[in-house]
């Protein structure tokens, strides 16, 4: 699979549907899916940034890649304890990959070890891609495998990244992440809920990738689960400036300690509560957390943004408050105590549209 990304990086385990399929804007997307085509059978149509957004974007990059670097190097130091060195990351596509590649380098530049880096492809309601897991199995032993992501929302790919793995008992199911406002894992370099800069943009931080795709007429039963290459970004693509930028910030000093799990409400009931109250009656509509408001906000159609009272003026909210402005959705503070997140999104039913 070609990417924008160095081999030296990441070996990307996808099949490249480049030209194949044909991106549909969001509001098509979103009929469709609510009609019950599942989202990784289409392909989003990009969001091309504003100037104004791009502003936003470059003031998450100088203002917030202090913190991102903060808890790579705690995620990076736990997941090195924990395989005792030994260890092979396997970063979820697409979001993951950049987190996967600051792992690596960070071991590689404090421990001198060349930790091998795969990205792999799991659709939540789909599963992950099992020819990309047996790929791995036949190169190293399944005790050195670590699976790796940005964030975690509400739990969702956790879950299915559990259930998916039940034919795979001897492969370690704890997925390490960045930021978990979830509260569902120690395995995290915090459980605030972080303005991670690369979650504010698409393929464009993340190799030129599309999301990862999964139709039967195009992904046969040996092929890798597939995505698109975006060629035509390439002037745009910013994802060596991402990595560099967090890399600036690397603390060789950290020893991993510095995130415990908060006594709090976990995030799923929290959603839960956002279901109740704003009657929602499919909490798949509902994503908590910086990074998966700004995910709904550039591939989804959003109802409205739910804001923590307490961040309401926060600066790491001003690319989330420039979209929602772009695209007029609503902003307002939460009914409901959304706990460590700072934001939610919630998806428009189709009906409302």
């Amino acid at each position: 699979m070609k990417s924008s990304y160095s081999n030296d990086d990441v070996e990307i385990l996808l099949k490249d549907i480049s030209g194949l399929v044909e991106p549909l804007p969001a509001d098509v997307r979103e009929q469709y899916i609510q009609k019950g085509i599942h989202y990784c059978e289409m392909l989003p149509l990009e969001y091309r940034p504003s100037e104004r957004y791009m502003s936003a974007y470059r003031n998450a990059l100088e203002n917030y890649s202090r913190p991102t670097a903060k808890a790579v190097c705690v995620l990076a130091e736990k997941l090195y304890r924990k395989k005792s060195g030994r260890l092979v990351i396997v970063s979820l596509a697409r979001a993951g990959i950049p987190i996967g590649i600051l792992v690596k380098r960070y071991l590689k530049n404090k421990y001198d070890v060349d930790v091998k880096h795969y990205a792999i492809s799991i659709i939540r309601g789909r599963g992950i891609d099992c020819n990309a897991i047996d790929y791995i199995l036949d190169k190293y032993d399944a005790p050195q495998v670590q699976f790796v992501d940005g964030w975690i929302g509400k739990g969702a790919i956790l879950s299915q990244l559990k259930e998916a793995l039940q034919n795979y008992p001897e492969l370690d199911t704890e997925l390490g992440v960045v930021s978990d406002p979830a509260n569902l894992t120690e395995l995290c370099g915090t459980h605030e809920d972080i303005l991670i800069p690369s979650s504010c943009l698409n393929a464009t931080v993340t190799g030129l990738l599309s999301r990862t795709f999964l139709r039967s007429d195009i992904i046969g039963p040996h092929d890798f689960h597939g995505a698109a290459y975006y060629d035509e970004l390439a002037g745009e693509d910013l994802s060596g400036e991402f990595l560099e930028h967090i890399e600036r910030y690397f603390d060789y000093e950290s020893n991993g300690n510095e995130s415990s799990r908060k006594s709090c409400v976990n995030g799923l009931k929290i959603v839960h509560n956002i279901a109740d109250s704003y009657s929602v009656d499919n909490i798949n509509f509902i994503k908590p957390g910086i990074g998966e408001t700004t995910r709904v906000l550039l591939r989804r159609i959003p109802w409205k943004i739910i804001i923590n009272q307490k961040y309401a003026d926060a600066a790491e909210l001003r690319h989330i408050y420039q979209l929602a402005a772009e695209k007029k959705i609503p902003c307002e503070i939460s009914r409901v105590d959304l706990g460590s997140y700072k934001v939610c999104g919630i998806i428009k039913k189709i009906s409302d549209i």
